[in-house]
């Protein structure tokens, strides 16, 4: 073996011997940030506020599926009487109907999917400024999003989603200097004291 080889081996041996210890001593978290959005009142707020534009929307649809389905009625009971050119102008009105329905159908989900993002972009942002502070004050190397980072398991303890929610639920995070960070676990009193 030459002298480069066996330099190269021995690095090599020692960066992989290395890599446990230094992977062990690394604190990683994970945090359900679709449950803490649920979970908070601010996120519960939006759900509703969503809920109720989804609900308008759908009394729209829900009439423009019933004349569509009326349309749809007449035009096959009358199919038999009607005369070949009346037939055909009422095929067009149906088909019309129909890709309106479609067509309000796809503005409607832009406009709830834009809503949701407008009503839960604050709150996300709120939920990360927090994460960002329990990670940097509490010496997490990682934490990662249990829906976005395909987390299948996870021990408890590894879970930081009830933190957030009570830290969020505290206040903090509302703006990005007034909360000071602190670290996450209560500092224990001693004994006799109140």
């Amino acid at each position: 073996m030459t002298m480069a080889r066996t330099a190269f081996v021995f690095a090599a041996l020692l960066f992989t011997t290395s890599l446990p210890r230094t992977a062990e001593a690394q604190k990683i978290g994970v945090v359900d940030m679709q449950r803490a959005l649920m979970e908070i009142e601010d996120g519960r707020k939006a759900k509703a506020n969503l809920k109720q534009v989804f609900d308008q929307k759908q009394k729209v649809l829900d009439k423009q599926q019933a004349d569509l389905k009326a349309l749809k009625e007449s035009l096959e009971k009358q199919r038999n009487v009607l005369a070949r050119d009346v037939l055909e102008k009422k095929l067009g009105e149906y088909q019309r109907a129909f890709a309106e329905l479609q067509s309000t159908y796809m503005a409607f989900q832009q406009e709830l999917g834009a809503k949701e993002g407008d009503l839960t972009k604050p709150i996300i942002e709120r939920l990360q400024r927090i994460m960002r502070r329990i990670g940097q004050t509490d010496g997490y190397a990682l934490i990662l999003d249990r829906g976005e980072a395909g987390v299948v398991y996870v021990p408890s303890t590894y879970d930081l989603t009830d933190l957030l929610i009570q830290r969020y639920n505290a206040g903090e995070g509302r703006d990005e200097g007034t909360t000071a960070a602190k670290p996450s676990k209560p500092v224990a009193k001693p004994k006799g004291a109140k």
